[in-house]
């Protein structure tokens, strides 16, 4: 592990924020009676059901329990000047964290075994503080109803066919944008951008056995390709087509965003101290918005 990072004291979201995020944020807000649907409805249903499925087929991480991670699951919490929500560790084959976040509810949040196979402990905290993320960002609403959508679909049938479908490709596009903010929080957390996108590698095509044979600059240089090739109209209504559906942005332009940010001034006047009044801390380019 690096070495113990201070606390960003008086960080609010929008000192880091995306401006996708904040851009598809607002375009969430239009739309009347949302909000309180998920508040009044589908959240209570949908922590209830959650809470029991992990209390029941998870491991609650604490002091007394896998320790290690508590740890670093409290000094990410520490950093970002959070409340530690609940962690659990669910036996899954497919490497995977997720969060669950009502405002005035308790949050919890939960990571795959195999996930935890494949990383070592600075990029196990670093998907901690993605999670946290949406937390410091008030994600929790619109983050509820599409965790909805992934996860309990399937043992709530009823669900795909309440939700219209250009509502599920507003919220999947919100997503893709907030998960891009939660990146720039794992950074502040971490304060090293090659774990970010060593984290982004081992995800797209890693394993036990080649994780260590993984090269950062290569990945970033795979990143600038996809751009080039993405350039030419056939190109970009190509990637529209493929990353319509998607939950997150493309990994390779995930690595690209946290390398960009990584170096711009608005990432080191945070980390110095020196916070910054705007939020969003860049102009997004139109061309991302499909990822």
């Amino acid at each position: 592990m690096s070495s113990v990072k201070s606390p960003l004291i008086g960080l609010s979201a929008n000192q880091f924020r995306h401006p996708l995020d904040l851009e598809a944020t607002n375009a969430l807000k239009q739309l009347p009676g949302l909000d309180l649907v998920i508040r009044s409805f589908l959240g209570p249903m949908a922590e209830q059901f959650l809470y029991l499925d992990n209390i029941a087929s998870g491991i609650l991480v604490g002091e007394q329990q896998l320790p290690d991670l508590y740890q670093l699951l409290l000094d990410a919490c520490r950093i970002l000047e959070l409340e530690p929500p609940q962690l659990y560790v669910r036996q899954n084959p497919v490497p995977n964290a997720y969060t669950f976040a009502m405002r005035g509810k308790q949050p919890f949040m939960v990571i795959h075994t195999s996930l935890l196979e494949l990383l070592n402990p600075d990029e196990i905290q670093a998907v901690m503080a993605h999670e946290l993320g949406h937390l410091k960002c008030d994600h929790g609403v619109y983050l509820t109803l599409a965790n909805l959508m992934i996860l309990a679909a399937g043992q709530l049938p009823s669900l795909g066919g309440a939700i219209a479908q250009n509502l599920q490709a507003q919220i999947m596009e919100w997503l893709r944008c907030a998960e891009l903010t939660c990146d720039r929080a794992a950074l502040l957390v971490t304060r090293d951008p090659k774990i970010i996108i060593s984290l982004l590698m081992k995800l797209t095509g890693g394993s036990p056995s080649l994780a260590n044979q993984l090269n950062v600059d290569a990945f970033l240089a795979q990143a600038r390709a996809y751009d080039a090739a993405t350039q030419t109209p056939i190109g970009e209504a190509l990637r529209q087509a493929h990353t319509t559906s998607l939950t997150h942005p493309v990994p390779v332009l995930r690595a690209r965003e946290i390398d960009r940010w990584a170096n711009s001034p608005a990432y080191h006047s945070l980390i110095q101290g020196d916070r910054l009044r705007q939020p969003g801390n860049a102009t997004p380019k139109r061309g991302w918005r499909n990822w």
